[in-house]
């Protein structure tokens, strides 16, 4: 059975949501054709042009739309001179138009059920109507259940949203944070949803991983800082570029691609101040492997930059993004509980605790090995279960249409129904109700 996909992200913010659907993409590619016994192909509908520049799987593609990102009123154009409910419309017709033409057998939504303002909620409509399998995939931790509660209420309610949903997977460790059990799940969700274990192990490499190209690793041994993006990482690239560093160590610092320039600048010229052992660099396409490689690493609390950590034995402080959501608190916090990270709150952080963190942790390691972070092995067979459903589903309709046409073909009988006091046969009262 040879199987298209769509996988969709808003990317108002950073890339995360992207990069989640892609590293879900390889995964899907690698594994699911051993399991239905066709090919797997499909489109990546992203809305920051950074995101499509990563390579995808053979038989893959991206579908990057104009872009929208936060204003002080909601959202507007990140470019486009139009109106925001316009470029939304435009988006939602894009969208729709590609995945009427791709007919594709399951619909990814990552975060966002009905994207940005609503868009995506009449193409989930039309791609329930065509047979479609549709699944919402979350980040383990929303924000607190009080936001995210309102936030399922804007949409129409929880039970409106899951009326357009076959499945629901979170993407974490039961174990370790479950929204099911937080609230920020309500039952008509929390009744879809399957924890995949966090989608770490086995995460792709970006675009820059390629044929003469050099990786920016320092020689051993070094400690790292990494803060995802880095739209919203200045302040602790200040204080990371500012430590002391542990004698004889290297300190690689990769502000993020999304970083402003100026704020960048400022980066280098503390990090020439304080020690001439500190590289600074946009971005790098083996994240993976350096935070494996390094001693020690300093991090945001960001879902992707964590998976990549929590694949790895590296030692992290995590020192969390804290304005306009409690997701990365709330992560921090839960991975802090279990052993997996130590954290520490960003309002009080000096340059003084991050050198005493590196100084005290570069000759430790961490075991996570007591945590679920096999998700991207999961995926597959959770996507087989879903598409067979579909296949029976579409078949049983089919049968029904069949016997319906037929029956109204039929000449009409001439034999009178029996009286309503004749028993129901006792197989079909079993099952009544």
């Amino acid at each position: 059975m040879d199987t298209t996909i769509a996988l969709y992200s808003h990317d108002s913010v950073g890339l995360g949501h992207a990069r989640r659907n892609r590293a879900l993409a390889y995964a899907l590619a690698a594994h699911l054709p051993t399991l239905t016994g066709g090919t797997v192909g499909g489109l990546l509908i992203a809305g920051h042009p950074d995101a499509g520049r990563d390579p995808l799987p053979e038989g893959w593609d991206w579908l990057v739309l104009p872009g929208m990102t936060r204003t002080r009123g909601g959202y507007g154009p990140r470019r486009l001179g139009m109106d925001a409910d316009a470029l939304r419309d435009l988006r939602s017709a894009t969208i729709d138009a590609a995945l009427s033409a791709l007919n594709p057998d399951l619909f990814i939504a990552d975060r966002h059920p009905f994207g940005i303002d609503g868009e995506l909620e009449p193409v989930l409509a039309n791609l329930r109507a065509r047979g479609t399998a549709t699944v919402l995939g979350l980040r383990e931790v929303l924000d607190s259940p009080r936001v995210a509660s309102a936030e399922w209420d804007a949409l129409g309610g929880a039970e409106h949203v899951a009326s357009l949903l076959d499945a629901v997977w979170v993407y974490g460790d039961h174990h370790v944070y479950d929204p099911r059990l937080t609230g920020e799940l309500p039952p008509a969700l929390a009744r879809l949803a399957t924890p995949t274990g966090y989608l770490a192990h086995g995460r792709p490499a970006g675009r820059s991983a390629s044929p003469g190209r050099t990786s920016p690793k320092p020689p051993p041994p070094y400690v790292l800082t990494v803060l995802g993006g880095g739209s919203d990482g200045v302040e602790v690239a200040r204080l990371a570029a500012s430590a002391r560093l542990p004698e004889g160590h290297q300190h690689l610092l990769i502000t993020g691609p999304q970083m402003p320039e100026q704020d960048i600048a400022e980066i280098r010229a503390l990090a020439a101040a304080a020690s001439e052992a500190t590289t600074v660099i946009r971005s790098a396409a083996d994240v993976p492997e350096l935070i494996a490689d390094a001693v020690s690493v300093v991090c945001m609390g960001g879902y992707n930059t964590i998976a990549e950590v929590m694949a790895t034995s590296t030692p992290a402080l995590v020192v969390p993004r804290h304005r306009r959501r409690q997701e990365q608190p709330r992560r921090a916090r839960a991975l802090a509980a279990v052993g997996a990270v130590e954290t520490c709150d960003p309002e009080t952080l000096t340059a003084q605790d991050i050198s005493a963190w590196w100084h005290r942790s570069v000759t430790t390691r961490t075991d996570r090995s007591h945590i679920d972070l096999g998700g991207l092995d999961i995926v597959a067979h959770l996507a087989k279960e879903l598409l067979t459903a579909a296949a029976r589903s579409a078949a049983t309709h089919s049968d029904a249409s069949r016997s319906a046409a037929t029956h109204s073909a039929a000449p009409r009988s001439t034999v009178e129904p029996p009286p309503a006091s004749v028993p129901t046969h006792p197989e079909v009262s079993r099952h009544v109700g």
